[in-house]
């Protein structure tokens, strides 16, 4: 049996294995926004690409960027390190989990936590989750077992469900450490159906750990540009935790882990401003209407069972006509060799198997293009 990978978007192994150009796959196995970069940020990277950045050698402080995320938040610079995309940080997350002791992993999860612990020799058990849950978010997550370091993610990956502040706040008081990866919670949103509004209460920024850092030096918060801005190349990410912990982390790490372009594009696209706000609504509009509609039609098709999810991708569940698991493995296939269309294979997430899929939003054409390609594979594995 193939090994499942372990994240989504591998384009160049993916076209290469299908004898195409990356430009000709419709990748759905990774979840960004599908209509970014902006020009915005488009002309920020090539004004940054035409000026000293490439020439000299990048401010081993970020001083600069610091100073933007922490603006964002409303913290101090201090309380703020940029990293070479979230996966870099949770590495070194993962040498303090190791040292508190056992770590808590909720399952399914991200193969990263895993991938990080072992570089540290760090032990984990696993916190089961149910796979069904209501439509409306925030939800409560379910009280996890005992151990010293307590591994998030809000909204959870891979099953889209968002965990509420408030059911979260407790755990800061069992655990020696509680690292929070909030990679998806700008893409994401709060109520029922996907609930949208231009003030954004139903945004799911609400339920960030991140008022809780000066309350708890025990909590780490890991953000991504990547995801909202559709920048998986610049490889840009930043941690939230205490000034020790992030100093301490800053003596551990590669001299310049941020490279020159990355971090002045990074600069410009998260200090605030008309023209971030007027994104994220643009966001929040296309997952209140996507988000819903695919649910919608897939769930019309035969097999295959999508749940409810608050952020910008759906985990499908394949059922037999009497309820039983069904592989999809053959499904996800055809869709790669014949139509050019990747899904995220989710047997690298730890309590799934071969009948999970996971699907990216993209906008309402590929969503046609997706649902034909899947009505056409279907039929042909019935001929």
């Amino acid at each position: 049996m193939p090994t499942a990978q372990p994240h989504g978007g591998n384009l160049t192994a993916a076209a290469a294995q299908l004898g195409c150009g990356p430009s000709q796959l419709l990748d759905a196995s990774a979840s960004l926004v599908p209509f970014g970069p902006s020009l915005q940020l488009r002309w920020q990277l090539v004004s940054a690409a035409l000026g000293l950045a490439p020439r000299i050698y990048p401010d081993r402080s970020l001083s600069a960027l610091r100073g933007a995320i922490a603006a964002h938040h409303g913290l101090d610079p201090s309380w703020v390190l940029p990293g070479n995309g979230a996966a870099e940080l949770f590495t070194w997350a993962a040498r303090d989990a190791a040292r508190a002791g056992v770590s808590v992993l909720p399952v399914p999860g991200f193969a990263d936590y895993p991938r990080a612990l072992a570089c540290w020799g760090g032990a984990w058990i696993p916190q089961p989750l149910p796979l069904s849950w209501g439509e409306s978010f925030p939800q409560q997550l379910p009280p996890p077992p005992p151990g010293a370091a307590l591994w998030l993610t809000n909204p959870h990956n891979p099953t889209g469900q968002l965990w509420s502040r408030q059911s979260l706040e407790p755990l800061l008081q069992r655990y020696a450490l509680v690292i929070c990866d909030e990679a998806f919670l700008p893409l994401s949103l709060s109520g029922a159906a996907h609930q949208f509004s231009e003030e954004g209460q139903f945004s799911g920024e609400r339920q960030s750990l991140v008022p809780l850092l000066a309350k708890y030096p025990n909590l780490v918060v890991i953000r991504s540009l990547t995801k909202l801005h559709a920048i998986a190349g610049l490889r840009i990410g930043y941690a939230l935790a205490h000034p020790d912990r992030l100093r301490r982390w800053a003596g551990w790490r590669d001299p310049w882990p941020v490279n020159g372009l990355a971090a002045a594009v990074a600069e410009k696209l998260i200090a605030p401003g008309r023209c971030q706000r007027r994104w994220q609504r643009r966001v929040h509009r296309w997952l209140a209407q996507e988000g819903p509609w695919l649910r919608q039609a897939l769930g019309r098709l035969e097999g295959l069972e999508p749940l409810p999810s608050a952020t910008n991708f759906l985990l499908v569940r394949g059922v037999t006509g009497d309820g039983a698991p069904r592989s999809l493995q053959a499904l996800r296939q055809r869709l790669e060799q014949r139509h050019r269309i990747l899904l995220r294979d989710c047997r690298s997430f730890e309590g799934l198997d071969d009948s999970w899929l996971r699907i990216g939003l993209q906008d309402r054409r590929r969503h046609g293009q997706l649902l034909r390609a899947l009505e056409l594979a279907q039929a042909s594995s019935v001929c």
